[in-house]
């Protein structure tokens, strides 16, 4: 029997934000399981069989994961990339902080950002690299989204940031 990869979002918040992201939900109204893959576990088949551990999501949009065996050698397993079609965001590293303290914002090509803002409220900042840029809190930030502004289209973030006093 294939070895085959459900995803449901357990709170409604998750759902409606992906049904944002993509112009549709990953699931049907009930939050009825869908079969999103199914892996060949027959020989000659290399995509991999018995997943790992839970999928993740990268800043690209996409899920990843591993198989426990499978793949090119057979025996030594996959890291595979599901894409549904999700938009890509930014994700802060730390999700809560004072004005004035510092943030990582990790994400996919922010070479070229021209703007952040934190729920609107524009900030200096640094492009580290194509996938980090470093900024601080700004003095009237309030709790809520953070945006950043590429070459490719404005990003936003996954999670609220939280202001702190």
């Amino acid at each position: 029997m294939p070895c085959q990869v459900f995803l449901q979002f357990d709170r409604v918040e998750r759902r409606e934000r992906a049904a944002r992201r993509s112009g549709r939900a990953a699931h049907d109204s009930r939050g009825i399981l869908t079969t999103l893959y199914s892996f060949c576990s027959e020989y000659p088949c290399n995509d991999g069989d018995y997943v790992v551990a839970g999928l993740v999501q990268g800043t690209d949009g996409s899920f990843y994961g591993t198989t426990y065996s499978g793949g090119t050698y057979e025996d030594e397993g996959t890291v595979f990339r599901l894409s549904m079609g999700l938009a890509p965001f930014v994700e802060t590293q730390q999700t809560s902080g004072p004005v004035g303290a510092a943030v990582k914002i990790l994400g996919t090509n922010l070479t070229g950002a021209t703007k952040v803002t934190f729920y609107g409220t524009k900030t200096k900042f640094t492009v580290g690299s194509e996938s980090k840029i470093t900024t601080t809190v700004p003095s009237g930030a309030t709790t809520g989204t953070v945006h950043v502004l590429t070459p490719g289209g404005p990003l936003s973030s996954n999670v609220p940031f939280r202001v702190t006093s």
